[in-house]
């Protein structure tokens, strides 16, 4: 059963809307700052690839990120419904595999983000944050 939506979860997704467009246009051109990655997911319903922009998370073979809707968001129900993943960072794409970590310290591991200015806006925007873990192909 899908979960309530609250006020703030409407406002903010309504704004990123506009500004994850404008990334996910700059991501598949190389134009974004490197704080930001594309991921792609599986549509859970189209089986389609889907590609949202998300903070840069690369730490090694890991690509860590704190999904500031956490379930409600549908990339993440995307991941759940189908945890094979690629993630373009540093201009390249790379395959992995998505775990949700329900009981991992989300505030910690914000906070253990390469790029802070940017884990410290999502952490204002997020109505109901959840780490995910990326389990990366060698690269």
């Amino acid at each position: 059963m899908p979960m309530p939506r609250s006020r703030k979860y409407r406002v903010i997704t309504g704004l990123e809307r506009v500004n994850n467009r404008i990334t996910r246009w700059a991501l598949r051109r190389g134009l974004a700052p490197n704080a930001f990655a594309l991921l792609e997911t599986t549509g859970r319903r189209s089986g389609l690839p889907r590609h949202t922009p998300v903070g840069n998370g690369l730490v090694g073979d890991v690509f860590w990120l704190v999904a500031a809707h956490g379930r409600q968001a549908d990339y993440v129900r995307n991941l759940i419904a189908d945890p094979v993943v690629r993630v373009k960072v540093g201009g390249r794409w790379r395959a992995g595999r998505a775990v949700v970590l329900p009981g991992d310290d989300v505030a910690a591991r914000s906070r253990s983000l390469p790029h802070q200015w940017d884990a410290a806006i999502g952490r204002l925007m997020a109505t109901r944050p959840l780490t995910v873990r990326i389990d990366l192909a060698a690269g």
